[in-house]
């Protein structure tokens, strides 16, 4: 990932547009029309040599008689030529090239080949341009001027991008950026979300996704953008479906589209459907307060509205407020003796102004309502504007988010317009407004993702694990890609995943000896490579409580096979003991694999009728029991897992653990492409996998997930002072130990490390800390046991690179009372061997004049220190590479 010179795509002084024309209906003429009907103040200078003039502007015969060099050049010329200009450009020493030419073909890859030289950057092919109404530069050849905001729109579509240009014109929306990346041959949206994060004129980034190519890449952009400001994604073609055929239940229901949903989640963006959703979402977000629940109090002056607000809000699954004993009492002072004393509070037509406010007064205090949605019909009775300005200061002073519809059209605009200048999100219609609240929840919820503080998981040993991947090597080696279903069960069994017993029987002879092994009663499966869903072809006997029971249906199962499926191999039979759960509930778990996006994990539902029940959330690995916790939650079947009537609750510790155990298996094995786990059975003695299959295959040797796991190669121990001492890679379940770990340090030592006198970390400081992104920084911890046997943390350095990795800002705390014991050189000189191995050029940081121990422990370690001029601070700098 790399921002490398995209400051001069979008803050240029001067701009060569090459192929200019003044051909009506050309792109080199509507761009240079563009360019000077935007205003921009730089230079233009158009380049063709068929024209000595265009538009009262000098054109230039080539790029090498341009009188300076351009900051951003503009091509629009056949796609033959373009390698050779960027070439020219490059030679000139131009850095940043937006290519609008489409069908590149073959030019494509000699276009790259020809800026990579010169470190040129480019947007396109097939780009529709950029527009930057703060400075004037409307570098496309839409059909209209973006009005200047806070916003960042970034499109795949040239042709959306005009769309959403004149809507968003005609509306009054503006933008600090607006651009249509096009094919994305090098700028991408992991470049553009790593600038946009850094741009103080953006508050908000909206994106309108057609596909992601570097998934990894992706992730870790979108995941850093979105935890400083509101990133708001429109998916094109949600119901496409992956092109490869899925052998197991898995495969079928984790389709390109839930993929997605999953990946933009797990980021902490937020998901929007359409246009208008998407920039009222924006509106929205921009205007919400922090919210510490979910329940919404509806406030209205009508029955209908209340009625259609509170369906909309059922319907997508929101929290309707139960007003607390109080509130209601003192709702019961203002409102009319027949008024329903309970949510929506309806305060009647013929309500004056003083009515609304006590009313809503008493909302607002009330403990057991989140937020407010206050719906307003106009009446003959009383001014709406009235209404507005005694609500106003109201709202204004609260802490709670208020959302405000005000029904009807002139009547209400003025006190619409009120609302909408003091900050509070306003909408036409109960159902928007129902809509813009669920998207602050699910915006809300995506960001806790981001920064939970998952507990602590116990360690495992490694030795089942190590024969686990040893039996899924041999079967390679075989020449087998689908493993039975005995040799899925031990692979489950090796990471702790409880399974029921099973054996393998080469043949109906044999399945009976199993049987009496096991002891009755079983169930018998044919096992048959060709055969993935047995039950299809009657391969699944259960109950069978006697050898005779076990001979004959082995014996027809074998008949039915060679009836039905004549060409399947049949490899014998698996024979396994009942398991007796008539409570347990049927879960699927398994894995599939996406082309973009690599291993998924799926949970839900299971059972025969899987596909037809459709109950089932997908996740990204690796997770942690929050983010296997979020899956669980976000399925059909965990209201039901919960306990109901006289039906206990499912152990969801057994479930969550099992996902959590999945997730690990996806790390180990790289030859995994499929897992179906179908059913699982749960109930309150925990879990139990009946079914399972397993498809592998030989791994490329690149890394398949699309956010890096724990690198766990890294972890190292050591004797230190006579005692084992672990330096690794930090994990977010160290969260609670880090959080002793701080309150263990003097405010001194505080101080050096922050700037500042911090006295306590909040949850999600304590999440940024240890939820990092292994792809783009890292941090070492020192840890060791104490005489409970809980690990506690000495220490901690940490290095966080720049999108180009050029640069590695550092940051080394010791506890207090471990200094001058060697700890801080061990931490550093981890992260230094680290960064150059990744390839980081140079290690920078700031201290304090008087932090003397820092400054000399880097001394030793060859940085160089410089004073900040006019700070009491040090600049730290430590060159990696060998010159």
């Amino acid at each position: 990932m790399s921002i490398r010179n995209l400051p001069l795509l979008f803050k240029p002084k001067s701009v060569a547009l090459i192929g200019a024309s003044s051909r009506p209906g050309s792109i080199g003429a509507a761009v240079l029309h563009n360019l000077i009907a935007g205003g921009f103040a730089g230079k233009i200078l158009p380049v063709n040599p068929k024209y000595r003039s265009l538009l009262d502007l000098e054109v230039w015969h080539s790029v090498a008689r341009l009188p300076v060099t351009p900051d951003l050049a503009i091509i629009c010329t056949p796609p033959h030529t373009v390698p050779g200009l960027i070439t020219a450009l490059g030679e000139r020493g131009c850095k940043a090239a937006i290519v609008m030419t489409p069908g590149m073909g073959k030019q494509r890859e000699a276009m790259l080949n020809a800026a990579k030289p010169f470190l040129l950057r480019i947007l396109g092919a097939t780009s529709g341009g950029v527009l930057v109404p703060g400075i004037g530069l409307n570098a496309s050849f839409s059909h209209g001027q973006a009005l200047p905001g806070k916003l960042a729109f970034v499109s795949q579509s040239g042709a959306l991008m005009n769309g959403v240009l004149d809507w968003a014109s005609t509306r009054g929306i503006g933008f600090s950026k607006f651009l249509s990346l096009g094919d994305s041959a090098d700028i991408d949206f992991g470049d553009l979300l790593d600038y946009l994060a850094g741009d103080s004129a953006t508050h908000g980034i909206l994106l309108f996704l057609e596909d992601v190519r570097l998934a990894r890449k992706f992730m870790s952009a979108a995941r850093s953008a979105a935890r400083g400001k509101p990133v708001l994604v429109i998916k094109a073609g949600r119901a496409a479906e992956s092109a490869r055929a899925a052998a197991s239940h898995t495969g079928a229901l984790a389709g390109t589209d839930s993929v997605y949903d999953a990946a933009i989640r797990r980021a902490g963006m937020l998901r929007v459907y359409s246009t208008e959703a998407l920039f009222g979402a924006v509106e929205t977000l921009a205007r919400a307060k922090p919210m510490h629940g979910e329940r919404l109090a509806i406030l209205t002056n009508g029955g209908g509205p209340g009625v259609m607000a509170t369906d909309a809000l059922v319907t997508l699954h929101g929290k309707l407020a139960t007003l607390a004993p109080a509130t209601i009492t003192q709702l019961a002072t203002v409102l009319q003796p027949t008024w329903s004393q309970d949510n929506p509070v309806d305060i009647g037509g013929d309500a004056p102004v003083e009515r609304y406010r006590a009313a809503l007064a008493s909302l607002l205090a009330d403990p057991e309502s989140d937020a407010i949605l206050f719906i307003h019909a106009p009446s003959a009775l009383v001014s709406s504007t009235e209404i507005a300005q005694a609500l106003v200061p109201l709202l204004q002073q609260s802490s709670r988010n208020v959302l405000a519809c005000w029904l009807g059209g002139a009547a209400v605009a003025e006190a619409r317009q009120l609302f909408s200048a003091a900050g509070i999100a306003t909408f036409d219609t109960p159902e928007e407004a129902v809509r813009g609240f669920m998207q602050i929840i699910d915006f809300r919820h995506n960001q806790q993702l981001l920064m939970q503080v998952p507990p602590a998981l116990p360690d495992h040993g490694t030795t089942e694990r190590l024969r686990a991947q040893a039996l899924v090597r041999a079967a390679l080696a075989d020449g087998r890609t689908l493993l039975s279903e005995p040799e899925t069960k031990t692979v489950l069994a090796a990471y702790g995943i409880p399974v029921v017993a099973t054996m393998t029987a080469a043949s109906v002879d044999d399945a009976v000896r199993c049987a009496a092994d096991i002891g009755f009663p079983v169930a018998i499966k044919i096992l048959s490579p060709q055969i993935w869903h047995k039950s299809d072809v009657g391969g699944v006997a259960l109950d069978l409580d006697d050898a005779e029971a076990v001979r004959h249906a082995a014996s027809a199962m074998h008949k039915r096979l060679n009836e039905l499926q004549p060409e399947a191999e049949l490899q014998g039979f698996a024979v396994q003991a009942m398991a007796r759960r008539p409570q347990a509930h049927e879960l699927i778990v398994g894995v599939s694999t996406d082309p973009v996006f690599g291993p998924v994990i799926l949970f839900g539902q299971g059972g025969v009728a899987v596909e037809v029940l459709d109950d089932h959330a997908v996740g990204l690995p690796p997770l942690n029991s929050v983010l296997a916790a979020d899956m669980i939650a976000r399925t059909r079947v965990s209201r039901l897992l919960a306990g109901y009537r006289n039906r206990p609750a499912a152990d969801l510790a057994a479930i969550n653990h099992t996902l959590i155990q999945i997730s690990n298996l996806v790390e180990d094995l790289p030859e995994l492409v499929e897992l179906d786990i179908n059913p699982l059975l749960a109930d309150g003695q925990g879990v139990i996998a009946l079914d399972a299959r397993m498809r592998v295959a030989l791994p490329t040797g690149k890394s398949r997930q699309a956010i890096r796991p724990y690198p766990q190669a890294l972890e190292q121990v050591i004797d230190w002072h006579g005692e084992a001492l672990t330096i690794r890679p930090i994990k977010p379940e160290d969260g609670a130990a880090h959080l002793v770990f701080f309150n263990q340090l003097n405010q001194n030592d505080v101080r050096y490390r922050t700037f500042s006198s911090i006295r306590q970390l909040q949850e999600p400081q304590v999440a940024r800390l240890t939820q990092i992104d292994y792809d783009r920084e890292m941090a070492f911890i020192a840890t060791r046991v104490r005489p409970d046997g809980e690990r506690e943390t000495l220490g901690v350095a940490r290095g966080i690179a720049d999108a180009d990795n050029q640069e590695a800002e550092f940051a080394i705390i010791v506890r207090s009372d471990m200094k001058g014991r060697g700890l801080g050189r061990l931490l550093m000189q981890r992260l230094i061997d680290y960064c150059r191995s990744r390839g980081t050029q140079f290690i920078v940081g700031e201290t304090m004049s008087d932090n003397k121990g820092l400054l000399t422990l880097t001394q030793k370690l060859g940085f160089i220190a410089l004073p900040v001029p006019e700070e009491r601070i040090m600049s730290l700098r430590l060159d990696l590479q060998p010159r």
